[in-house]
């Protein structure tokens, strides 16, 4: 059990905000608050749920613990170090741990390379192994994700989008990374798929002692994977607690909004 008590990554007073321009000739401009003194931690075996609707900031924070977005102010530290203070090689060879799954499984993929190229890219990147040995990884975790060895020599557009989804799933898993981001990883998918995506997932944490952040904006969805969650609305973190207690007595009105949605559930 302590090795699910230590927090393996956290972001304290994340602030970002965008600068929008309106007007006609775009002459007026209004600021955006896409984090507003956001903090969260991720505990090191768990899955940290971030719920919100569209706009609420739940996205740019996934791409600000990636260290893919600039954030004004704030820090991230993974494992007890902050990343902001990396250097470019340090940083790369911490980004082998922190790996993300995208939304667009059709988007997320280079439909002229084959999915043998696409799982191994990573590998190759960060220069782990042989050429064999990549190969190798490549094949295992193609099967793993319940593909096959064959399908390392097709391309993208051959595949379902929940097929695409697992290929996307490999290339973020093939580097054995700690922490991965689930950005609404099963939002594009038919509902039946993403019951067998989510129960993969999973699968893989348990089997790889993977710690997930799961965006998504759908209550409906985390309920069957999330330890605890956090909800966001307008940049700013308005509920969280454990999944339980957020689901059963949902304390924020906006929750209960959202909570309510789902289809066949009372409002609370």
């Amino acid at each position: 059990m302590s090795q699910q008590n230590h927090i393996i990554l956290a972001a304290n007073h994340l602030v970002k905000t965008y600068t929008q321009t309106t007007g006609r000739f775009g002459l007026s401009s209004n600021k955006i608050n896409a984090l507003d003194d956001v903090s969260i931690s991720l505990k090191a075996g768990t899955t940290l749920a971030v719920v919100g609707e569209s706009g609420s900031g739940k996205s740019t924070l996934a791409r600000c613990l990636l260290q893919l977005h600039p954030f004004d102010s704030g820090e991230v530290i993974f494992e007890g170090c902050n990343l902001a203070n990396l250097d470019k090689n340090a940083l790369r060879s911490k980004r082998q741990h922190l790996q993300m799954v995208f939304q667009d499984p059709f988007a997320s993929l280079n439909p002229r390379m084959k999915v043998g190229e696409i799982v191994g890219e990573g590998l190759q990147i960060h220069g782990l192994g042989s050429a064999a040995e990549q190969k190798e990884q490549v094949l295992q975790m193609l099967k793993r994700v319940g593909l096959s060895a064959d399908d390392a020599q097709k391309y993208p557009h051959q595949f379902s989008g929940g097929q695409r989804q697992r290929i996307g799933i490999a290339r973020a898993l093939v580097l054995k990374p700690k922490v991965v981001v689930c950005d609404e990883p099963v939002s594009a998918l038919d509902v039946s798929v993403q019951a067998q995506i989510l129960l993969l997932l999973k699968e893989l944490q348990q089997e790889m002692r993977l710690s997930y952040v799961f965006i998504s904006h759908d209550l409906r969805v985390v309920r069957h994977i999330a330890d605890d969650i956090v909800v966001m609305n307008a940049g700013k973190i308005v509920e969280q607690g454990s999944i339980e207690a957020v689901y059963n007595a949902p304390q924020q009105p906006y929750t209960q909004q959202l909570l309510s949605a789902i289809p066949g559930r009372k409002a609370a």
